[in-house]
């Protein structure tokens, strides 16, 4: 993937960055508009291997049934499911689209991409087992959510997961819930084919080239200066709609593009860490992926837990994330990225957020100061029995939170995924992380509803050939959920 159209060239379309969001944004406007010229620009070599790489952060197909982030309990004590139910939907789109893909040949054979694994939530005390005990009843009526399963009996959790019994002291006030519809995803996988399948379909993909600014021409069009890093040789593009998919880079991107809707935006990084299991026994005694509730203060992306991963077809196993700070936006980025983040029009946003979040900031400087006895201690809640000679810990991407303004004098800290567009949809950008890679199609199709608003209706027909159930709601229509579910299963080989 290195070819790139030539020094003022005009394109109809530039993806920035080439994670999967650019190319499943390609890949729909390859469907919707064939004609259309594309070209992606991505700064590294290997395209998704930065926040959609499968050890940086991606690597759960989330649909919600395990990460309690996703039902928030409220101050009288009820849960809000309906995040939960959102994700859910979107993880079913998530489904539909590459379903349709392998089956035109646009993505190989699932079983290289996709994996059942069962997805379970875990929780000990007596106040965090009321609320998995609310939260496994208030979902288990919803039909996206059948079959999802609660125990508090011990003999069901050692054979769920039976390395998190095996030496524990304290085996009372455990439960779980578990759902056998979860997935494992190799993002990194998928982008690269997605990525081919635009280049085969007529687009370009060039690696190793940098977007340094954006200008708007006064015909509405945007030039894009981009560095070649390889000849270190500068050029610029000419593109009628332009898409920043850039990871932590597209703050900066957003920025620059100087368009009002960016304005008072900012970002916080997040890098993280996790411990990976060096020894084949213990890996194959573990088949899931079991979340514990976040610590008091951390960010709800930090949920501890211990993950049965399948990378390059191989079987792996991971606990963490260990959160942690650095100004980088990227995992390969520069020192600097945070310091030339802040401006005058996001410098108020910045210093308000940095007031109001003292309490994430300290959590941040202690998951620093952390030991590796420290580490092991946290894994220890999970696996008792955990020796410091099987594990070694690895650095993970970076994610960047969205700071955004919310009245002229106050920001706020935002844990989701954001769209960014202008109003003349002409450029959009997306900030924010998880969930992220597993709901890439409903967020992109969210960005052509904004960005193409006289199309959609009439690109809804061609758009249904890749999601047969766009803007339909499945919770609300059983036997659609149904006949989705066994299709879906079938083509992607998880029934």
């Amino acid at each position: 993937m290195t070819g790139s159209v030539g020094q003022n060239d005009e394109v109809d379309v530039v993806l920035i960055g080439g994670g999967i969001m650019s190319a499943t944004l390609g890949v729909m406007l390859q469907q919707v508009r064939p004609e259309w010229s594309i070209q992606v620009y991505e700064r590294l070599l290997v395209a998704g291997s930065e926040s959609s790489g499968p050890w940086n952060n991606a690597g759960t197909g989330h649909a919600a049934y395990c990460e309690m982030n996703y039902t928030p309990q409220r101050a009288n004590g009820t849960i809000d499911i309906s995040k939960a139910l959102l994700i859910n939907e979107q993880f079913h789109v998530t489904r539909q689209f590459w379903s349709s893909l392998v089956e035109r040949g646009d993505l190989p054979d699932p079983a290289r991409f996709i994996h059942h694994i069962p997805h379970m939530s875990y929780v000990h005390g007596e106040a965090d087992r009321a609320f998995l005990r609310q939260r496994y009843a208030l979902l288990k009526e919803q039909p996206v959510f059948a079959g999802m399963e609660y125990t508090e009996d011990l003999a069901t959790i050692d054979a769920w997961a039976p390395l998190m019994l095996e030496g524990r002291a304290n085996t009372g006030l455990m439960a779980m819930t578990r759902h056998d519809g979860g997935t494992d995803v190799d993002f990194g996988f998928v982008t690269r084919n997605l990525l081919q399948s635009i280049e085969r379909h007529g687009g370009n993909v060039a690696t190793e080239h940098e977007v340094l600014g954006l200008k708007r021409l006064p015909d509405g069009r945007w030039r894009v200066q981009v560095r070649d890093r390889g000849s270190d040789i500068t050029f610029s593009v000419v593109a009628r709609f332009v898409f920043i998919g850039a990871g932590g880079r597209a703050v900066e991107l957003l920025h620059d593009s100087g368009i009002d809707e960016a304005k008072g935006y900012g970002g916080f990084p997040v890098s993280g860490q996790f411990l990976v299991c060096t020894s084949s026994e213990i890996i194959a005694r573990h088949d899931a992926k079991v979340y514990g509730k976040s610590q008091v203060n951390a960010p709800p992306m930090a949920m501890p837990h211990l993950d049965t991963r399948m990378v390059n077809g191989e079987r792996a196993l991971l606990f963490g994330p260990y959160a942690g700070f650095s100004p980088k936006f990227l995992k390969r980025g520069s020192w600097l990225d945070l310091f030339s983040s802040v401006h005058l029009d996001n410098l108020l946003t910045m210093l308000t957020v940095a007031r109001k979040e003292m309490p994430l900031t300290l959590y941040l400087i202690n998951q620093v100061r952390q030991s590796p006895e420290d580490r092991l201690e946290t894994l220890r809640d999970f696996i008792p029995t955990a020796a410091k000679g099987d594990w070694k810990l690895i650095h993970a991407g970076m994610r960047v939170q969205t700071l955004k303004r919310t009245s002229r004098w106050s920001g706020s800290l935002e844990f989701g995924t954001e769209v960014v567009a202008a109003k003349d949809g002409t450029i959009a950008g997306l900030l924010g992380a998880s969930p992220g890679a597993s709901t890439a199609p409903s967020i992109m199709l969210n960005v052509l509803q904004r960005c193409f608003p006289r199309d959609y209706a009439e690109w809804e027909p061609k758009l249904s050939q890749l999601v047969p159930a766009i803007g339909r709601n499945l919770n609300d229509d059983p036997a659609l959920l149904r006949e989705i579910d066994e299709h879906t299963d079938k083509v992607l080989k998880l029934a």
